[in-house]
C-alpha cells in the first residue's frame, strides 16, 4: 500500500523536481517506509511506500523495467502475484524480488493492459512508456484504491489523494455541481469530485495520456457484462462459502502482521470466522466501542474474539479526542465527511498501528447482498404510494424511521427512488428546509441507473444493489482508504473479490432478500461458524449520537456556535439557509433536524480546517 503521484508537462517543459517532491510528501502518511522519484524529461513520478510484500529495498519505487523502457508507481496489492512466477520465468523474465510490483511490471511488458483481467487484487498504478512517450493510468475493478487527476496549465497532475494535486499548485475551488450533489446525495459520484478541475479515474477504467495531449479512457471491467456472462451457480451456498474462504485466504498474503476491524456485526464477524475455520493463528482484532448501549456492539466483538482465542483490543472515542479526530479525518479525507464514522475509523486504525500493518474489513457485504434497511421499501414499490398517502395525515411524524420513510415516499419516479435511496434527506425536504429546489443533474447516477435497469428490468431492489455498488460503495471505500491510510495501515475487503461480486449479481433474489435483514446467503453459509447473538443482533454499524455530541460536548458546542456564522452560508447555493434556526432546534432536542445539520456542519468543518491548510500554504509561497 502506497501513495503515488506524477506530472506530465504537455508543452515538453522539464518536470519540476521540487513540485514532484512536494506532491509526493503530501502523501507521507500513505507511505512512511520509503520514498522515491523518477524524472524523464517532461514526465515525473513520485512514490511513498508502505512496505507490505518484500519489505526489503528491492521493493523500492518508482520501479523500472529491466530493459529501461517502462517506469511504474503502484499503490495496492496483487494477491495472486505468485501464480505468475512459472509463466514469467519460462518467458525469460528474471524475477529477482518477492514483490508483486515486479510481477505487475513483467505482466505489463508481456501483455500490456490485456493482463488486467488476470489480476486478483486492489490497485491504482501509473506506467510511463519512454519509447512511445505515453502514460497509462489504471484503477481496479471496484475502486478500492483511489486515483485523482487534473489538467492545469497544460500539465497533467495525478495522485492518490487530491491534497497532493493542490500541493502542486492546482487551485482548490468548489465546483457548483459538486456542491449540489453533496447537499442532495451526500457525496459526488462518478469521475467528478467536489472540486473544479479535479477528477477521478473511474473504477475498472484505463486512462492513457500521450505527451501531445491526446487522452483516451476505456472501461476494462464492466460488472453488467460480467454478471451476464456468469455461468449458472448450481449450489449457491456451497459456492459462496468456498469462494469467500478463498477470498479471505488470498487477502492474508502479507510479509507483515494482519488484523481484523471487528465491529461485532455479521460482516466483520464472518471474516473472522473464516480465518478461524481456516485455522489461522495469532489474529488480532480491533474494535471501536460506544458508551451508549444502543450504539454499541463491542461486547459481541470481544466475546467472539475470546471464543476464537484471538487477541482483542478496543477503545471508546469521546469528548475532545473525538473532536480532534474529526478534524484529522477531514484532512485525510480531502472532502467533507459524510458517513460520520470517519473519526472512529481513524482512531481504531491508529489503535491497530503498533501491532499490524494490514486490516481486513467486512465492507461491501451490505451492497452485494441487500443488507440495508433502506432497501426494504423497494421490495414492495406498489405500497409506497399508499404509505405516502397515510403519512400526509402525520401518523408517522413521531417515529424517526417511519418519518424518514414517509418523506421518501414523496419521491414520485422510480429513478428518484433509486438515486436518493442512500440520502438522509430528500428533494422535498431540501426545498422546505434549505429553500433549494434545483436538483443536481446527477448524470453519472442516471447513467448507472439506466445500466441497472437494463440488467434487472422491473426489479427495483436489484437495481438498487447494482446502483450502490457503483456509487455508495465507492464512497465507503474512499472512507476506508483515507482513514486507515491516515494511520499508515492497509485495508483489505474480502467481500469485494470479483468472483463474489459477479456471482452474487447472478443469483436469484431469494439468496439475498429472504428473511428480515437480507444477506440470506451469507447468514446461511456462516450459521454454523458464528454464535446466535451475532446472527440475530440488530444491525448498528458505526453509528454515533451526533445530536448529543454537538449540543453536550463543549468542543462541539463551541464549534456549533461558530457554524451559525460560517462562511459556507456566503456561498451562493447556501445563502438562504437559516443556520441559527437549525442550531437552535438542535439545542432544544429536536433530533429530527440532525440529518439537516450534519452535512452543513461537516462542510463548515472542512472549509474551516481543511481549506485553510492549503490557503495558508499558498499564501506562504
Amino acid at each position: 500500500m502506497c501513495g503515488i503521484n506524477g506530472i506530465l508537462n504537455l508543452h515538453q517543459q522539464q518536470a519540476d523536481e521540487r513540485v514532484l517532491t512536494k506532491m509526493r510528501d503530501a502523501l507521507a502518511h500513505r507511505g512512511p517506509d520509503d520514498a522515491g522519484i523518477f524524472i524523464d524529461g517532461n514526465l515525473g513520478l513520485g512514490h511513498r511506500r508502505l512496505s507490505i510484500l518484500d519489505t526489503s529495498a528491492a521493493g523500492h519505487q518508482p520501479f523500472l523495467s529491466d530493459d529501461g523502457r517502462y517506469a511504474m508507481v503502484f499503490n495496492g496489492e496483487i494477491y495472486n502475484f505468485r501464480e505468475f512466477y512459472d509463466e514469467l520465468k519460462a518467458a525469460g523474465y528474471n524475477i529477482k524480488t518477492q514483490s508483486d510490483t515486479e510481477v505487475l511490471m513483467a505482466l505489463f511488458q508481456r501483455q500490456g493492459t490485456a493482463m488486467l483481467h488476470r489480476l486478483d487484487g486492489m490497485f491504482a498504478f501509473a506506467i510511463w512508456d519512454k519509447t512511445e512517450r505515453k502514460l497509462t493510468l489504471v484503477r481496479d475493478r471496484m475502486g478500492v484504491k483511489p486515483l485523482y487527476y487534473s489538467f492545469h496549465n497544460d500539465t497533467l497532475y495525478f495522485a492518490s489523494e487530491q491534497k497532493a494535486i493542490f500541493a502542486a499548485g492546482v487551485p482548490l475551488q468548489v465546483a457548483p455541481d459538486g456542491l449540489e450533489e453533496y447537499i442532495f446525495n451526500r457525496f459526488v459520484a462518478g469521475e467528478k469530485t467536489l472540486f473544479k478541475n479535479v477528477k477521478k479515474v473511474l473504477p475498472g477504467h484505463i486512462m492513457t495520456v500521450s505527451e501531445n495531449g491526446k487522452v483516451d479512457s476505456t472501461r476494462w471491467w464492466n460488472l453488467k457484462s460480467e454478471i451476464l456472462g456468469q455461468p449458472k451457480i448450481k449450489d449457491p451456498k456451497e459456492w459462496f462459502a468456498g469462494t469467500f474462504d478463498a477470498s479471505v485466504r488470498l487477502r492474508m498474503v502479507s510479509d507483515v502482521p494482519v488484523g481484523v476491524l471487528l465491529s461485532g456485526g455479521l460482516d466483520s464477524s464472518s471474516v473472522l470466522a473464516s480465518l478461524k475455520h481456516q485455522d489461522y493463528k495469532d489474529i488480532k482484532t480491533f474494535n471501536i466501542g460506544f458508551s451508549e448501549t444502543e450504539h454499541n456492539e463491542s461486547h459481541l466483538a470481544k466475546n467472539l474474539s475470546e471464543q476464537f482465542n484471538y487477541q482483542f483490543d478496543s477503545l471508546e472515542l469521546q469528548g475532545d479526542e473525538l473532536f480532534r479526530k474529526m478534524i484529522s479525518a477531514a484532512y485525510y479525507h480531502d472532502e467533507p465527511l459524510m458517513h460520520l464514522s470517519e473519526p472512529h475509523l481513524l482512531a481504531v486504525s491508529e489503535l491497530a498501528k503498533p501491532a499490524v500493518k494490514v486490516l481486513l474489513s467486512g465492507e461491501g457485504a451490505d451492497e452485494l447482498m441487500g443488507g440495508y434497511v433502506r432497501y426494504k421499501p423497494l421490495r414492495f414499490p406498489s405500497l409506497l404510494q399508499s404509505i405516502g398517502a397515510i403519512s400526509s395525515m402525520g401518523i408517522f411524524s413521531k417515529n424517526a424511521r417511519f418519518d424518514k420513510l414517509s418523506r421518501y415516499t414523496q419521491i414520485s419516479s422510480e429513478a428518484g427512488l433509486i438515486i436518493y435511496n442512500g440520502s438522509n434527506i430528500y428533494p422535498n425536504d431540501i426545498a422546505r428546509v434549505f429553500g433549494i429546489s434545483k436538483e443536481p443533474a446527477n448524470d453519472y447516477r442516471h447513467h448507472i441507473y439506466e445500466e441497472a435497469k437494463s440488467l434487472y428490468p422491473g426489479n427495483l431492489k436489484r437495481q438498487m444493489l447494482y446502483f450502490d455498488q457503483h456509487t455508495y460503495l465507492c464512497s465507503l471505500l474512499d472512507r476506508n482508504d483515507r482513514c486507515t491510510m491516515g494511520a499508515s495501515i492497509e485495508c483489505r475487503e474480502p467481500f469485494l473479490d470479483q468472483r463474489l461480486v459477479k456471482g452474487l449479481g447472478s443469483l436469484d433474489d431469494k439468496w439475498l432478500f429472504t428473511g428480515k435483514k437480507g444477506k440470506y446467503i451469507l447468514k446461511s453459509s456462516v450459521e454454523n461458524r458464528l454464535p446466535s447473538d451475532i446472527l440475530s443482533f440488530r444491525k448498528i454499524g458505526l453509528s454515533a449520537p451526533w445530536g448529543d455530541y454537538l449540543t453536550k460536548n463543549p468542543a462541539f458546542a463551541e464549534e456549533l456556535e461558530a457554524f451559525t456564522k460560517s462562511d459556507i452560508f456566503r456561498m451562493p447555493y447556501l445563502e438562504h439557509i437559516d443556520a441559527k434556526k437549525l442550531a437552535d432546534r438542535l439545542r432544544q432536542g429536536d433530533w429530527q433536524v440532525v440529518s439537516y445539520v450534519m452535512p452543513l456542519f461537516m462542510l463548515h468543518i472542512w472549509l474551516r480546517y481543511y481549506v485553510q491548510t492549503f490557503t495558508a500554504a499558498a499564501d506562504s509561497n
